[in-house]
């Protein structure tokens, strides 16, 4: 009788004991330093604020039906939330480059764990900490008069959404950590990314922008994967827009992945 099965089932057995020991690593690493989490939550929480209540009245009157503020927060927080999806990128990468400086993982490298746990221990930390932040800023979003039609099972549909874009956005930043050679460095890398929905729909809709920025806005990938939350949360049409913001999110993840365990087992990180 071969032995193979019941030794591939042993490895992912070890694989997966390993990433939940990694897994709980990181979370008391949050835990006891909290102000990269702390700094995660009010960034989004500042910025729906900001739209909202500075913002709100003046660009509410040429959105949304030209209805102000009142009818802006629905069009904004969506929007908000998806930035809120993307808000760990910088703690991820933050998170990998200290261990991979501070030589971590060089002991780990000695130890007989599983490699991949390593990344796969910040991966889901990190999205753990992302839905936490979607919590308190939908909360908070519901205080501010955030009216929402959606159904319980449309709210699951965001929220599996939201959190395919945060484990995306998670690979492509321990990518990122591994390749950068400071702390500092680390932290600039996703930066581009996570103002990204800036320059889609999220705050102003394409119409409003010069042609170029809307031809931008328009094919980039936040786009289709704002569209598609607010599409879910308010009853507006989704269109194609609902498979594309999966394609997105499903590359984002895969070309992270890829990155991240190439970058690892070729050493390139300290």
């Amino acid at each position: 009788m071969s032995t193979t099965a019941p030794a591939q089932t042993a490895t992912r057995s070890y694989a997966l004991r390993d990433s939940m020991t990694m897994l709980r690593r990181n979370l008391t690493h949050m835990r006891r330093y909290p102000s990269m989490t702390v700094s995660i939550v009010v960034m989004p929480l500042v910025m729906l604020l900001l739209f909202v209540y500075v913002f709100g009245g003046a660009i509410g009157s040429g959105i949304a039906g030209g209805g102000g503020r009142g009818d802006y927060i629905d069009y904004v927080v969506p929007g908000i939330i998806v930035m809120a999806a993307t808000s760990g990128a910088v703690a991820t990468a933050v998170s990998v480059c200290t261990d991979m400086t501070e030589g971590i993982v060089q002991r780990f490298r000695t130890m007989s764990i599983s490699r991949g746990s390593i990344l796969t221990g910040h991966v889901v930390g990190s999205v753990i900490q992302v839905a936490v932040v979607l919590v308190l800023v939908s909360a908070v979003s519901l205080l501010i008069g955030f009216r929402p039609s959606a159904s319980p099972v449309e709210w699951v549909a965001a929220l599996g959404l939201l959190l395919f874009l945060a484990f995306g956005m998670a690979w492509i930043s321990a990518a990122m950590g591994m390749g950068a050679k400071t702390v500092e460095a680390a932290s600039n890398g996703p930066l581009p990314l996570t103002f990204l929905p800036f320059l889609g729909s999220a705050v102003v809709t394409p119409d409003s922008m010069p042609t170029a920025l809307r031809w931008f806005a328009e094919y980039q990938p936040f786009t289709p994967i704002n569209e598609t939350v607010r599409g879910l949360l308010l009853g507006t049409e989704i269109g194609s827009d609902g498979w594309l913001a999966l394609a997105w999110c499903t590359a984002l993840a895969l070309v992270g992945y890829l990155w991240s365990r190439a970058a690892f087992r070729r050493g390139t990180a300290r």
